[in-house]
Formats: C-alpha cells, sequence, structure tokens
C-alpha cells in the first residue's frame, strides 16, 4: 500500500517535516470527487448530443424527486469543502468522516448497480471506480485528520502536566 505521508522530496533532502495540511488535502479530494461524479452524469447524457436517446428507468413523467435525491447528493459535498476549510472542531471532524463512509458505501452500491445494468457501459463502471478510488482515499485521509486532532490534543494534556 502507497503511504501518503510526507512529500518525497523532503525526504530526500532532510528538511524538517512540513505540517499535513488536511483541510487542504479534504478539499482538493472532496472537488476530484464532485468533478467526476459530474463527468459521470455527463457521460449518460452524451448520447443525447449524437441524436441517440438515453435509457431510463423511470415510469413517470414527474422526475423532480430524482433531482431532490441529486441535489441532497451534491450539497454535503459542497458544504463539506467549505466547512473543511473553515473548521476545526472534533465534532466536525468526527462527522466529516462518517459522512465520506455514506458516500463511499453509496458509490460501492452505485457500482454494483451499474455492473447490473444491461448493457454494461464500462466507460461508466472505469469511471465509477476512479470514483470509488477517490472516495476511499477521502476516508483514509478524513480518518487521519479525525485522529490527528485527537494526537494533538492528547499533546496537550500531557505537555501541560509536565
Amino acid at each position: 500500500m502507497v503511504a501518503f505521508k510526507e512529500p518525497l522530496l523532503l525526504a530526500a533532502t532532510g528538511v524538517a517535516k512540513v505540517k499535513t495540511n488536511y483541510p487542504n488535502q479534504i478539499s482538493a479530494l472532496w472537488t476530484a470527487f464532485l468533478l467526476a461524479l459530474l463527468f459521470h452524469t455527463d457521460l449518460g447524457l452524451m448520447p443525447l448530443f449524437h441524436g441517440q436517446s438515453i435509457a431510463h428507468s423511470h415510469d413517470t413523467q414527474d422526475i423532480s424527486w430524482v433531482l431532490w435525491l441529486m441535489l441532497f447528493f451534491f450539497v454535503p459535498s459542497l458544504c463539506a469543502i467549505v466547512l473543511s476549510t473553515f473548521t476545526d472542531s472534533k465534532s466536525y471532524r468526527i462527522g466529516h468522516f462518517w459522512l465520506t463512509v455514506i458516500y463511499s458505501l453509496l458509490n460501492i452500491a452505485h457500482l454494483i448497480a451499474d455492473l447490473s445494468v444491461a448493457p454494461i457501459a464500462w466507460y461508466q463502471i472505469a469511471l465509477m471506480t476512479v470514483l470509488v478510488a477517490i472516495g476511499i482515499l477521502l476516508n483514509l485521509v478524513a480518518y487521519r485528520w479525525m485522529k490527528h486532532y485527537r494526537r494533538t490534543i492528547t499533546s496537550k494534556i500531557e505537555s501541560d502536566r509536565s
């Protein structure tokens, strides 16, 4: 497994360690996640631009519930980017970690669902696999950020006792 710790250049040159900026990493991963998600939707609509129809599984003309579901899926990601930049609270870090876990589970379920649709759109499967990988990396960074907070508090308490 690849260890995403300090930049290799710093390790090779012996320069002092740089503090890991978890909020920047999380913002970058959420942004990559949202771009991949938008492209996943875009790929599904691409046939329309070439005069082809697209498959749909909705029996009704009213798709407002689908649009609301999409909105509820996008908005927490957008909020996570902003809040991770401006918030440093323990409760937020814990909640954020569990939010990333929920998103990863939903993406894995969506990948499995895409594999059960005939015909299988392998380009969508490839993109969903990338999306799941970004989500898992986001889980790891969010977990480290959550644990880092605990280590910081523990270190502060121990240094105050000394």
